[in-house]
């Protein structure tokens, strides 16, 4: 069976970083800062509103920046609650002002594992679940496996936890749409990294629908079994994009990544023990608010936390978790690519 990889506006389709409304006409945007990005797209969209909301965001951000890792979480949590407020803003979604999240530390030492989370129905973590089309009926979490769900900080909680738990998450290279020769029917693929090109692998991303291309022979490449339909021609040739969004939205379900000067991709498997199903920004949102619940009301409980094995885990998640929840919130919000410039040097 022949394909090509399907082309728009001169340029191969590739996966979108953007969940909901990805824009597929704009060109990657290269930034150094998001802030200053984003706070120009709303002027010149003219929210207003959402524009206040991602001011004040910018500022708690900086005043964490030479803040302990100790308190910290405090002004990031209420950075990344005015960012969450200015996404819900722009996208014209209600919102009950509270925080939709709340922890408690249930019976035992302390760990991570004791730490637990409530994503209620309303609030403002509810209405950022509402806007991923995520459920939020009280369910409770552990801040342990949420910090396993997290693929920034995932190669931190296997080395701090190496046993119990499996790696969740699947490195992918290339990732695009491609269309069969002479037909409409298309699909998504991408490939296997030479490390995980294996058997067991294979077995796994079948249970999320992928299946191996047996008929590329000089790598490992998997598809989506599921198809959508892009026309060359005709009037139908006038929705493609927008059959492209749903079932783009559908693969990002499966499809997180990393943020950085290049977008590492990864499948994350299903059905383990500790996944939890929800986007990672909603993940990062609950996650930071019960560090920053510790941070204000619990502190000796906190640095008891950094004196522990999951000292470095911590820590991870505190400076990295503001460069992926922003970078995830300002795709949402102006529906584009964004990517950390390389510098380059003059020889």
């Amino acid at each position: 069976m022949g394909y090509k990889p399907i082309r728009y506006n001169g340029k191969v389709l590739k996966l979108h970083k953007a969940v909901t409304s990805p824009n597929f006409n704009d060109k990657t945007i290269l930034v150094r800062d998001h802030w200053d990005y984003v706070e120009m797209w709303l002027k010149r969209e003219k929210h207003l509103g959402a524009l206040e909301y991602w001011s004040q965001a910018k500022h708690f951000y900086n005043a964490s920046i030479d803040v302990p890792n100790t308190a910290s979480p405090l002004t990031l949590y209420y950075s990344f609650l005015n960012a969450v407020k200015a996404l819900l803003t722009v996208k014209n979604i209600a919102f009950v002002e509270a925080h939709g999240t709340s922890g408690t530390i249930v019976s035992g030492n302390t760990n991570l594992k004791n730490e637990a989370l409530t994503f209620h129905r309303n609030g403002i973590l509810s209405s950022l679940c509402t806007y991923f089309g995520e459920a939020c009926n009280n369910e409770v979490y552990s801040l342990k496996d949420l910090l396993y769900n997290l693929p920034f900080v995932h190669r931190s909680f296997c080395l701090t936890y190496p046993s119990g738990y499996p790696e969740l998450f699947i490195p992918i290279i290339n990732p695009h749409f491609v269309i069969k020769d002479n037909s409409h029917e298309a699909w998504f693929c991408a490939e296997l990294g030479e490390n995980y090109s294996n058997g067991h692998i294979l077995t796994q991303v079948q249970t999320m629908r992928f299946e191996k291309d047996f008929g590329v022979t000089n790598k490992c490449v998997i598809r989506k079994r599921n198809r959508f339909d892009w026309y060359r021609s005709g009037t139908q040739k006038m929705t493609n994009l927008e059959r492209l969004t749903r079932h783009h939205k559908n693969i990002r379900k499966d499809v997180q990544y990393i943020f950085g000067t290049n977008t590492l991709w990864y499948l994350k498997r299903k059905g383990l023990a500790n996944c939890i199903d929800r986007n990672p920004a909603t993940i990062i949102f609950a996650a930071m608010h019960r560090i920053s619940e510790l941070a204000r009301y619990q502190p000796t409980v906190l640095y008891r936390h950094f004196e522990l094995r999951q000292n470095w885990l911590i820590t991870e998640f505190i400076k990295g978790s503001p460069f992926e929840f922003i970078d995830q919130i300002s795709c949402e919000i102006t529906n584009q690519n964004f990517m950390q410039p390389s510098i380059r040097f003059p020889n």
